[in-house]
């Protein structure tokens, strides 16, 4: 009840903003503002490290004269704060020139139902107890081998906030969402091979979070099994990208498909609407309204509902990734993606991670990526990697200072398979995915 009222009064500082705003002669407003607070520590080598408390909160007002726009925030909510910034915004928008494309988004768009998605889970606990969780999963993980040699901490990480949007088509809506997570790196040395890496977990609900004790655990095995790495020589070879890194090819496609980089032209993808993007056996969709989820929303940061939908179909694009501007820029609706997707979810194929090593049979691992070297507008991909190689579908040794390249265009189109190893802790849901050839840069 606590937290619905002060969702309320929320409403009524968004709804003093958009009247301050048509008050000062603004034709149309979006207004929003967000009150966030949560709890970080962190410990190492059984000490406390740090202890964060935060309390952040901030508005914003974007006001159109016609086509002209202009925006301004501010931490200050006191009603002189909030008449000077919309004052700000309103003067901005009077001296830019009018863009066509401007404006609030379609009032039929607006999101009219608000489904319980149950994204808030607030999680009382405190400094102490949460520095205990953090000593004891990093006391997992050093404990777990000899070769384990140093650590870089764990932490604990709780979050929870309310964000209010509104807008001078009647839009007036706000919800609380928390996230809480408990992570740990430590580093692993044999001989002269030295190692780090590390495990995370994250969920809504700190009831969904892994065990302290497992996270810790996961973190050394995963930093064990990347000593004595090797490098390999140039060559050619299928890449298997595991579940955990899966969603950076995700990333880039949907980057591809997004109205930003189609209405400049600088996507490599460019009306690729209604064509073969992928092989036949995937399919691409947004599931929006899944309960509890870290990617779930009734509706995007301009208002417009959110629904599920299907980007990609029997390997074909079916749709783009458009908010309301990048939509009449396009000549198109938008999708209800403005800041983004909302669980994304590439459907499963029937192997779980040991059937898709066997079915590459010969070949590299992917288990992190370094550098951003993905071209938007040609598709050229180059990125440095790391991994294990792996001959007759097991795992030989590890593998580093490798760069994996290609071109996006072939890479999705030769994708063989999609794991049931499905990862959830992020906005995109996949499991493992295995290309059928890539260039590997080595020695």
């Amino acid at each position: 009840m606590q937290t619905q009222q002060q969702i309320e009064e929320l409403k009524t500082i968004v709804q003093t903003l958009l009247d301050e705003a048509k008050q000062q002669g603004a034709s149309a407003a979006e207004a929003g503002l967000s009150r966030e607070d949560g709890l970080s520590v962190s410990a190492r080598l059984g000490e406390v490290e740090s202890i964060e408390h935060h309390c952040d909160q901030g508005l914003g007002i974007t006001v159109f004269f016609g086509k002209r726009k202009g925006s301004a925030s501010t931490n200050d909510w006191s009603a002189a704060s909030i008449k000077e910034t919309v004052s700000a915004a309103c003067s901005i928008a009077r001296y830019t020139s009018e863009d066509d494309y401007a404006g609030l988004p379609d009032k039929d768009w607006l999101a009219t139902e608000f489904p319980d998605l149950q994204v808030y889970h607030p999680w009382s606990i405190d400094a102490n107890a949460a520095i205990d969780l953090a000593i004891t999963c990093e006391d997992a993980a050093r404990s777990f081998h000899a070769d384990i040699s140093n650590s870089e901490g764990a932490s604990v990480n709780t979050h929870q906030g309310i964000r209010v949007l509104g807008n001078s088509l009647g839009f007036l809506q706000g919800y609380a969402s928390t996230r809480h997570s408990l992570s740990c790196s430590v580093l692993a040395q044999r001989g002269d091979s030295m190692q780090r890496d590390y495990w995370y977990t994250v969920a809504r609900n700190a009831n969904d979070l892994e065990a302290a004790v497992a996270v810790g655990k996961k973190a050394a095995e995963r930093t064990l099994r990347r000593l004595q790495a090797r490098s390999l020589s140039t060559r050619e070879c299928p890449v298997l990208f595991a579940a955990e890194i899966a969603p950076s090819l995700l990333g880039s496609f949907i980057g591809a498909i997004s109205g930003g980089n189609l209405y400049r032209k600088s996507s490599f993808l460019l009306d690729a609407l209604d064509t073969q993007i992928f092989p036949e056996f995937i399919h691409l969709h947004e599931q929006p309204h899944i309960v509890g989820a870290l990617g779930s929303a009734a509706y995007d940061s301009e208002g417009v509902a959110t629904r599920s939908r299907d980007l990609v179909t029997d390997g074909v694009l079916r749709s783009y990734v458009l908010g309301s501007y990048a939509a009449r820029k396009l000549g198109l609706q938008s999708t209800g993606n403005a800041g983004g997707v909302h669980n994304l979810t590439l459907t499963p194929g029937n192997d779980d991670f040991q059937a898709l090593l066997k079915k590459m049979d010969t070949g590299l691992l992917v288990t992190e990526l370094m550098g951003q070297g993905v071209n938007m507008v040609t598709g050229d991909y180059s990125r440095g990697a790391a991994g294990f190689w792996v001959e007759g579908g097991e795992i030989q040794f590890p593998v580093e200072e490798i760069t994996i390249a290609g071109n996006l265009k072939t890479l999705f189109k030769t994708i063989v398979a999609v794991g049931n190893d499905v990862e959830y802790r992020g906005n995109s849901r996949t499991g493992s995915i295995l290309v059928e050839q890539m260039s590997i840069a080595g020695e």
